[in-house]
């Protein structure tokens, strides 16, 4: 029975993987993502059933548009199977079995699908346009908050130990109106240090300093191969554009999913 159950998870996981692309694709475009319809950016074809099913029509139209014939970009069918993998792999080392489907393990679930609703759309649309939405950023608090009343009324969990967090936010937020109202544009460095936060309420400090750790040899390893690709073209000093480059709210998505798995894998096989 748990086969089927992990089965269902996946399958509720690549689901979810749809929406992200479908949010990757409009959040930044300011287009509705819950009311309009599903459609081909090429051809504006609204899109039927068939068209719509996870990885299955994207493997059965070959990666194509089934009206228009253009080809289909590869990303939508890798991000529907990792976020179904990634769903599988959390339910299997949080030990979700269907014995054991009480509804303190559906909430923490529930809240963990929110999470990585969060975590999916704030990285690929930083990959896609090195940018941070802050529709986005004020989605992860909205549910890192509830999180915290969830696990302070039910878990009875210690409130002073989010405090901080919550301190933290409102310092950020002020400080991001301050910018926004000052350079009129939102600030990719508030955006960044809201996910750090968010990050620690959901996954736990631990796995955010190694989500931090992993990120930092990451970018230093970028920032080396790009000052030898820079002395190897003679490229001026001025011409120079380190870290305008590289997509830390991506790298720190990647470092805090492979980082939260590896630590659950752990707790479940030796704790």
């Amino acid at each position: 029975m748990d086969i089927v159950l992990y089965i269902l998870i996946f399958i509720m996981g690549t689901v979810f993987g749809s929406f992200f692309t479908l949010a990757i694709y409009r959040i930044p475009k300011n287009q509705d993502i819950t009311h309009t319809h599903s459609y081909c950016p090429n051809c504006n074809h609204k899109l039927g059933f068939l068209d719509l099913i996870p990885v299955f029509s994207y493997i059965f139209l070959l990666g194509k548009c089934r009206y228009c014939k253009k080809k289909i970009r590869p990303r939508y069918l890798i991000l529907e199977i990792l976020s179904g993998i990634t769903f599988v792999l959390i339910a299997y080392f949080m030990n979700v079995r269907m014995d054991n489907l009480k509804s303190n393990v559906l909430a923490e679930s529930a809240f963990l699908a929110l999470y990585l609703c969060f975590i999916f759309i704030m990285a690929g649309i930083d990959l896609e346009n090195r940018k941070i939405e802050k529709s986005i950023s004020m989605y992860g608090v909205i549910i890192a908050v509830a999180y915290i009343v969830y696990l302070c009324i039910v878990e009875h969990a210690s409130i002073y130990r989010y405090i901080i967090y919550l301190i933290i936010y409102v310092c950020i937020l002020v400080l991001d109106v301050i910018t926004l109202k000052k350079y009129a544009k939102n600030s990719y460095v508030n955006g960044v240090i809201l996910t750090i936060i968010t990050m620690s309420i959901f996954t736990g400090e631990y796995v955010t300093i190694n989500t931090l750790i992993m990120t930092g040899l990451v970018i230093t390893f970028s920032f080396l191969l790009q000052k030898i690709q820079n002395i190897k073209r003679k490229i001026r000093k001025e011409e120079k554009n380190y870290g305008k480059n590289i997509h830390y709210g991506f790298l720190l998505a990647i470092s805090n999913m492979l980082n939260y798995i590896f630590v659950l894998s752990m707790y479940k096989f030796f704790v």
